[in-house]
């Protein structure tokens, strides 16, 4: 179950999930840079460059392999941490990208946020349609953590 939650802007996009799993869980695969690859909803994300942390940290820097178009390179720093609870990364353009997880019962609410207010040029995110393509996106990653955590270990 994907759910909208109150956006303060065009440029905080938020959508959560409940997911069958354990916080813990669910925090290690969001740790893992390797893993972005295979719960990314966006296609952009391609995989994790050599020489990065296996597992994220509090100031950790991580590059990614990306293609939007033609492929390139990112260079992203964790500016948020909470170990299994959460976690978010920016890279130089300063929009974040951000997970929140909330026990609830037997599962976790898991938040995705996309938080361009930083950003002193933000406009250019919507003239380039991101704004319209990340609530898609977030939902799509959404369901590929649930998949990728659900097949890896089961209900909670």
């Amino acid at each position: 179950m994907t759910g909208r939650s109150g956006t303060a802007s065009a440029y905080l996009i938020s959508r959560e999930r409940l997911i069958r799993a354990p916080a813990e869980r669910i925090f290690e695969v969001l740790a893992t840079p390797a893993l972005h690859s295979v719960i990314d909803g966006s296609g952009t994300v391609r995989g994790e460059q050599p020489k990065g942390p296996a597992r994220l940290s509090a100031g950790a820097t991580f590059g990614m392999e990306m293609r939007i178009g033609a492929p390139y390179r990112i260079l992203n720093r964790v500016v948020e941490f909470e170990e299994g609870r959460r976690i978010a990364w920016r890279h130089f353009s300063a929009h974040v990208w951000r997970y929140t997880l909330e026990p609830r019962g037997n599962g976790t609410l898991v938040r995705e946020e996309w938080d361009g207010r930083a950003v002193p040029w933000r406009i250019v995110f919507r003239l380039m349609g991101f704004t319209r393509r990340h609530p898609e996106s977030i939902e799509e990653t959404l369901a590929k953590l649930e998949a990728y955590v659900l097949q890896q270990g089961g209900a909670g």
